[in-house]
């Protein structure tokens, strides 16, 4: 919820006289900028703080993060992502002789039993699973799956600290952004 406060009832009317004098379309389009600068700030914020939070490098987030900008019709800006289950591959994945150490969520841990590469330790050479951390399903060599990290990029972009960076920066930069368009508009 967003809240504008004026130190006294003057501001409030000057900003009222203001807005009668303009067309809707004018309107529209004030608010169309303000939208799509503070949703572009938003999205900066939200990219630099969904990487530490899930632990995936920051160019797969640039790439994960989808962006819809707003028109004057609509007023809406949109981020979204799509995807499931991220693959334990994409967090700097490396084999140990207890299984793979990988980072999900930014912080390292050993996946038991799962491995790579193939062979005895230390002569092992690359299997084609094209670099995906897998783990046996039974007791004999197949079938084997790819294991999982438990971070979905959509449901990490709506909780935590990515929440809260989107939330703060709509909170405090529309309410400033609506004011600079309406103020250069009425500049001119």
């Amino acid at each position: 919820m967003l809240v504008t406060k004026w130190a006294d009832v003057s501001g409030i009317q000057r900003f009222g006289k203001m807005l009668s004098t303009l067309a809707e379309g004018e309107v529209r389009k004030i608010g169309n900028r303000a939208v799509n600068r503070t949703g572009d700030m938003a999205r900066t914020q939200v990219r630099r703080v969904l990487p530490k939070q899930t632990g995936l490098p920051r160019t797969t987030i640039i790439k994960a993060v989808r962006v819809t900008r707003s028109s004057p019709q609509t007023l809406a800006y949109t981020m979204s992502a799509r995807g499931g289950d991220v693959a334990l591959k994409f967090f700097k994945a490396r084999e140990t002789r207890a299984g793979v150490s990988a980072a999900p969520f930014g912080k390292r841990k050993v996946f038991a039993g799962t491995f790579i590469k193939g062979g005895r330790f230390p002569n092992r050479s690359g299997i084609v699973f094209h670099g995906h951390v897998v783990r046996r399903v039974g007791a004999s060599r197949f079938p084997i799956k790819v294991e999982q990290s438990g971070v979905v990029i959509p449901a990490e972009m709506v909780s935590g600290a990515t929440l809260d960076a989107f939330d703060r920066t709509v909170r405090e930069v529309l309410p400033r952004r609506v004011d600079h368009e309406l103020g250069r508009l009425m500049r001119r």
